[in-house]
């Protein structure tokens, strides 16, 4: 009976979003800065695509969309969630990196017009990963992700890039090897609003899958940029960013040193999942499942250190 009420649960979404999808609930958090906050869901349970904080940014002449979220249904959500606020065109679609909870909804605004853009090594990135991605979203979601493929950015940056929306500037910076080889972050200086994408987790356990040493000197630069509102790529938007870098700092601080430690002791991997960082797990939604995986990608590494 679960199955069947989940069949057609999924058939029933399915065919709402080929319709007429609702759209996304998104709060302005400065002037014409308007941000969804994704749900606390890991991707092995529960997940629908709708996980990350997504965006735009509306300028005198045209919009600016900052990620897109899981699937196409959930970037049509999004598309339909900023026509209730603006009938301007979107002229980019900026996606801060290439993980598939901020990816999948490209599709919902690709057309004439729009300009995808994102990290130098982005297309390579989704090039060697993109399929993986879509076979697993396509097990997780079932119909619901229809029409959800990977949208390439068409223009990169392989260091910082200027967009005009029309009296509003934004700024892009392209950043070494950190959560991932991809990452980018979007400044709109007329409302001091920063995107950070997933270089800043708020409430989520932070997820490696890039270079940690090169994480936490990322995180360093981000606090000298002069930012009032920080919207991170998980968690609610803060105006107390060092707070919360500290905060994520600690934790990518203390999993490298009881990693290291783990090694050193001659524990092996399935050991030190179970204690490393573990006097962290009460700060951290969704601790157990996140801290296993980025145990499972850090000892290997660390082992030949």
């Amino acid at each position: 009976m679960r199955r069947l009420l989940r069949l057609a649960w999924l058939l029933a979404s399915a065919a709402a979003a080929h319709a007429c999808a609702a759209p996304l609930k998104v709060e302005q958090v400065a002037p014409g800065v308007y941000v969804h906050i994704g749900q606390h869901k890991d991707f092995e349970d529960g997940y629908d695509g709708d996980i990350a904080n997504i965006g735009f940014i509306v300028g005198a002449e045209a919009v600016a969309v900052v990620d897109t979220g899981g699937s196409y249904a959930v970037g049509m959500a999004l598309k339909e969630a900023l026509r209730r606020v603006t009938q301007l065109p979107v002229r980019y679609v900026i996606n801060t990196h290439g993980h598939p909870d901020h990816v999948f909804g490209n599709a919902a605004f690709a057309g004439a017009g729009v300009r995808f853009i994102g990290h130098a090594r982005l297309p390579q990135a989704l090039a060697v990963r993109g399929d993986g991605y879509l076979r697993s979203l396509n097990k997780q979601l079932g119909e619901v992700a229809n029409e959800s493929r990977v949208v390439a950015p068409g223009e990169t940056i392989g260091d910082r890039l200027s967009l005009d929306l029309g009296g509003r500037k934004l700024e892009l910076r392209a950043w070494p090897k950190a959560h991932t080889d991809n990452d980018l972050t979007v400044f709109d200086a007329a409302s001091g609003s920063l995107w950070t994408g997933d270089l800043l987790f708020i409430e989520r356990t932070p997820s490696v899958d890039g270079d940690v040493p090169g994480w936490l000197a990322a995180m360093e630069s981000l606090r000298k940029l002069k930012a009032g509102v920080t919207i991170p790529g998980h968690g609610p938007v803060t105006r107390n960013r060092d707070a919360a870098l500290d905060r994520q700092r600690d934790y990518l601080t203390i999993l490298l040193r009881d990693v290291r430690a783990g090694i050193r002791d001659g524990a092996d991997m399935t050991e030190t999942m179970e204690q490393a960082a573990a006097s962290e797990r009460a700060r951290w939604q969704l601790f157990d499942a996140v801290n296993r995986r980025n145990v499972n990608l850090l000892y290997p590494l660390m082992e030949w250190e």
